[in-house]
């Protein structure tokens, strides 16, 4: 029996390891002590803060495992590019996943290879003048923590008199002596899956985002396919390529955040692991496959056919449209109660709710907030989002 050591027990790691087990796979799963619903599914358990990569690599020898892998989350990257390396796995390279999980690294890889993407600057904390470095960068600015995700330590700031308490807020959101600062780009965000294996492409698959306007723009759901002109899609797709290759990204999913301004798609980042907020299922129910599947066999060093699952080749399939959104609470406090009065019907796909009643959450500001989603799918994406917005009308959370 073939293992699989899977990093991450959350919310966005389950569907992982539920594929894994119905994949006749060992399923080892590593994570930091919580109440985390990944670890009552895995066939053993090492509570080990993933981003450790010592512990990490020993648990992987130990236990001989085949392959290993994340999906939603970049905190764990870092390690499978290291473990790869070390032990001549499937996955992206330490070097690779290092740029893929500091946003200073790759916006240099960007500005080296002439990848479009904003204007920046790094910026060390203990630096006093550091308003100084920021000269001839025009306002708005965007204040990033360089290693975070779940658009965590990120935020927008207007004026001068927003530096200081932008800066604080990244300071508290990274384990980084520094920070980058680059120029808002005002357009219209959205953004790819995509998956590269053995140095091809395999499919670019560009969605639209449904996004939550907070300190940042927060994405909270998706939609695929996009209305694009063509022009703008294979523009995407060449940004993305260019971005590929910069960075030297291979044998991972990939997941691509977009502004188009101007008729020009800009890089904001790119994950060296599939997108969350139900970004995994937009891709199966399109192209009809699991796709979490697809990513253990690759984790495991399998030839994998990333054709639609009717046989078309990726590049030429219309798939099937579909749309997903977050349920999410408008104040902190615990869930009194939570009810989905939807009928059976064939195109809600699923209805998820993340805690029991009971459960203390939070006021939505960024995506670790969320409480659960709804994904459904139809004929043209137009039926798709109908069904939806009725699906989402029919569920009620109570908190109080």
């Amino acid at each position: 029996m073939k293992k699989i050591l899977i990093l991450g027990a959350g919310i966005y790691q389950v569907p992982l390891i539920k594929t894994a087990k119905r994949m006749g796979l060992y399923t080892i799963v590593a994570s930091i002590p919580g109440n985390y619903p990944g670890f009552e599914l895995a066939d053993k358990v090492y509570y080990e803060n993933t981003t450790d990569y010592g512990r990490i690599l020993a648990i992987a020898r130990k236990e001989k495992i085949d392959g290993i892998i994340t999906t939603g989350t970049d905190v764990a990257v870092i390690t499978i590019g290291r473990v790869c390396d070390t032990l001549g796995l499937s996955g992206l390279s330490f070097k690779a996943a290092e740029i893929a999980t500091d946003k200073l690294l790759m916006k240099s890889c960007y500005e080296k290879y002439g990848v479009r993407t904003a204007k920046f600057r790094k910026i060390l904390f203990d630096n006093e003048n550091y308003a100084d470095e920021l000269s001839g960068l025009e306002l708005p600015l965007m204040f990033k923590s360089v290693d975070s995700s779940g658009s965590r330590g990120i935020t927008k700031v207007n004026s001068p008199d927003e530096f200081d308490a932008a800066r604080n807020y990244v300071l508290d959101n990274t384990r980084s002596n520094y920070f980058i600062v680059e120029e808002y780009i005002e357009g219209e965000e959205f953004g790819a899956q995509a998956f590269v294996h053995k140095g091809e492409i395999q499919f670019i698959l560009p969605h639209g985002d449904y996004v939550f306007k907070g300190d940042t723009g927060v994405p909270i759901g998706h939609f695929a396919p996009y209305d694009l002109s063509d022009e703008v899609i294979e523009d995407s797709k060449q940004q993305l390529r260019m971005a590929i290759d910069a960075m030297g990204l291979d044998n991972c999913a990939i997941n691509a955040d977009f502004i188009l301004k101007d008729g020009k798609t800009y890089v904001l980042e790119i994950g060296g692991r599939s997108g969350a907020t139900c970004l995994a299922e937009l891709v199966s129910i399109y192209y009809g496959y699991d796709y979490y599947e697809k990513i253990l066999r690759t984790a495991l060093g399998e030839d994998v056919d990333f054709s639609a699952g009717d046989g078309t080749p990726a590049d030429k399939c219309v798939g099937t449209p579909n749309a997903s959104m977050l349920l999410m609470s408008d104040r902190d406090g615990v869930i009194v109660s939570q009810t989905n009065k939807n009928p059976e019907n064939p195109d809600i796909v699923d209805v998820q709710f993340d805690f029991q009643p009971g459960a203390q959450v939070h006021k939505f500001k960024v995506g670790p907030h969320r409480i659960g989603h709804v994904i459904t799918k139809g004929e043209t994406l137009d039926s798709a989002v109908a069904t939806l917005n009725d699906a989402l009308a029919e569920i009620e959370i109570k908190v109080e």
